[in-house]
This record gives structure tokens, sequence and C-alpha cells, in this order.
């Protein structure tokens, strides 16, 4: 079965920053459509400079070495070294001015190469979802504090929702604990399924279960990807907010 995707987009200020440290970008190739957010952070313009390096350095990378003969645990590697090379830049950047000393950014992006596969990774704390059966899954790994410490099981997942570690991230673009890059999870599609790729603008104040009834009912998605950041907004997020939206559809 053939398959093809509907996007939408959005990304939003907010009413209480001055900066839109946020980045999202689409890039539709003839064979290759990567959507892309990241959520920059660093005093000065650093968070915007490093989040959209990021949205431009790892697109760049795909479309160069993300060859049509590569199979799945080749475009997995290709997608981590894409990673890698975004996280170099970055810090050699941020090792070059002292006004980028502490610049980095989270990233999120789902990759999808006109099959039935979607190839998902994440750095930080920005997520990816999918909505299948009106049902929410989370296919990335928040990369916090507040995570690490929930999967050493000193704190429930419930707690972690809270906890003053819940924003302050152990890995990021930007920082050398990205290594060889993030694991890659793969995603068979089925016609109906929804992808929600997001900073925590909007996952902060808008719990998952909500997330879910939203997206499952929403019919067209530029207009679902805008409704999400006001929503965010409506529910009192103090940070900018960003997503991107993505329906499979048959044909």
């Amino acid at each position: 079965m053939a398959f093809s995707l509907n996007i939408g987009k959005c990304s939003l200020l907010g009413n209480y920053r001055e900066n839109n440290e946020d980045s999202i970008d689409v890039k539709v190739f003839p064979d290759l459509t990567v959507n892309i957010v990241a959520d920059g952070m660093g005093g000065q313009a650093a968070g915007e400079i490093a989040s959209r390096k990021a949205v431009d350095i790892i697109p760049r990378e795909l479309r160069k070495n993300l060859t049509s003969h590569l199979n799945g645990e080749g475009v997995k590697s290709t997608l981590r070294r894409a990673i890698v090379q975004a996280n170099e830049e970055i810090m050699a950047m941020g090792a070059l001015d002292k006004d980028m000393k502490n610049m980095g950014t989270t990233v999120v992006m789902a990759i999808w190469r006109k099959g039935a596969e979607v190839f998902v990774a994440g750095v930080g704390d920005s997520r990816c979802y999918l909505i299948r059966n009106k049902r929410i899954q989370q296919l990335t790994v928040d990369h916090s504090l507040a995570q690490a410490l929930v999967e050493a099981k000193t704190i429930s997942p419930a707690e972690a929702k809270d906890h003053r570690f819940r924003n302050v991230l152990w890995k990021y673009l930007g920082s050398k604990e990205v290594g060889d890059g993030p694991d890659v999870q793969v995603v068979q599609v089925q016609a109906g399924d929804r992808f929600l790729l997001c900073t925590d603008g909007l996952t902060g104040v808008v719990p998952d279960e909500q997330l879910a009834t939203v997206i499952s009912s929403a019919t067209d998605m530029q207009q679902l990807a805008e409704g999400l950041g006001q929503l965010a907004l409506d529910q009192g997020s103090r940070d900018n907010v960003s997503c991107v939206v993505m329906e499979v559809v048959e044909g």
C-alpha cells in the first residue's frame, strides 16, 4: 500500500518570552521528508542560533548521505551521524564565541522515505508521539534529570511530571553526552496514524490524554498544529510553543 503525508506546523513566541528560541522545519525532497523541531537554550540569541543550526544541518546531512539503497539499519546509522554532525558544529561555534559558550538545543525528528516506515529520533526533552486508534504513545525518551531518576526507580513517572529537575537536561545538542547519537525508533505506519513532534512548551501544560483527544478528532493538520499551539498558551504555557503534526494517508 502506498502512503503520503499531510503535514501542519506551528511555532509561537508565547506570552512570556522576548525571543522565540524554537526552530521547526519540514523539508520535502523527491524521495525524503524530514520533519524536525528544536528548542534552543543559552544566553543572548544563542538558543535561537543553536536551534536554527540543528534544523539546517541535520536535513542537509540526510539529503547528502541517505541514499535510496540503504536498508533500515543504514538509515538509522545515517540519522545518528547527522545528529552527531550537528552536535559537533554547535559545540564548535560555542567554543569560538564567548557569547555562545553555553548554547545548546534539543532536537526531535521524524524521517519518511515514501515507504511504510517512519524513523524517529530525539535528543533532549522535545518529544515525538504516535497517535493511533485514539491512543497516544510517546516514542522518544526525555534526556532530563527527572527522567533519569525515573529510570533509576528513585521517583515514579507521575512524580517526574512536576519534579524540580524535569526541565534540567543532561543531554542535548551542544553537549559531549551526545556521543554516537541517540537510539532511533522505527514505526511501521498505518493509514490514519498521526505523529506529533513538539517542544516542552506544549507537553509541559497539555496532558497526553488531552493531546490524544484533540489530535484524533482533527481533520486539517495545519489547523491542528495552530490549535495545539493556542491550546498550550490558553493553558498557561510560559515558554515558546512549537509543533509539527503528520497524518499518514493512503495514496
